[in-house]
C-alpha cells in the first residue's frame, strides 16, 4: 500500500535504529491501493479502511520490529502522555513518563538532547514479548517539535 494511502496521528520517539511510536493509523478508502485490496478481500474501500480509531504502539530496535494495537486508548489519553513527555523535556531533568502499563519512557540529558530507554510490556494476549530499547541522543528541539506536531494533530 503506497504512504498517501496511510495517514493518522503518529508520535515517534527515539532515533533512526530504535524507537518506539505511538500511532493511530488511517487509511484513505479512495487511494487506488485501498481499493485494490479491498476488491482482493471483496469488501468495500471504506470497510476494508475501518473507523481509523485504533492505536497501536511500534516497537523497532535494529532489525527487529514489532507492535501490538492499543484498543480503548484514546486520544485525550494519547495526548496526555505527550504532554507528560513535552513537560519533562521542557524541564531538562533526568525524568520517566509513564503510557499505562503498556510503556515507560526513561530520559536522561545526553548533550543538546536526550538518551532514552523505552520499557515496553505488551497487554495480556499478545504474543509480543516484553522489550526495552535505548536511543538517542535525540536532538531536544527535535524531540520538542515533533510533540507539538504530534499534539496538535491531536486537536
Amino acid at each position: 500500500m503506497s504512504a498517501d494511502a496511510v495517514a493518522g496521528p503518529a508520535l515517534f520517539i527515539g532515533d533512526d535504529t530504535a524507537y518506539v511510536a505511538l500511532v493511530r493509523p488511517q487509511l484513505d478508502p479512495s487511494d487506488p491501493d485501498v481499493v485494490r485490496a479491498a476488491g482482493e478481500a471483496g469488501v468495500s474501500p471504506e470497510e476494508f479502511a475501518g473507523p481509523g480509531d485504533v492505536w497501536a504502539l511500534l516497537v523497532e530496535d535494529g532489525a527487529e520490529g514489532d507492535g501490538f494495537e492499543l484498543p480503548g486508548l484514546r486520544d485525550v489519553e494519547a495526548d496526555g502522555f505527550a504532554e507528560q513527555l513535552q513537560a519533562a523535556v521542557a524541564a531538562a531533568e533526568p525524568f520517566t513518563v509513564e503510557a499505562g502499563a503498556v510503556l515507560r519512557l526513561d530520559g536522561t540529558p545526553a548533550g543538546d538532547g536526550w538518551a532514552l530507554t523505552a520499557h515496553v510490556t505488551p497487554p495480556e494476549g499478545h504474543d509480543t514479548p516484553a522489550r526495552t530499547l535505548t536511543a538517542g541522543p535525540v536532538v531536544t528541539a527535535d524531540l520538542l517539535a515533533d510533540l507539538a506536531a504530534f499534539r496538535g494533530s491531536l486537536a
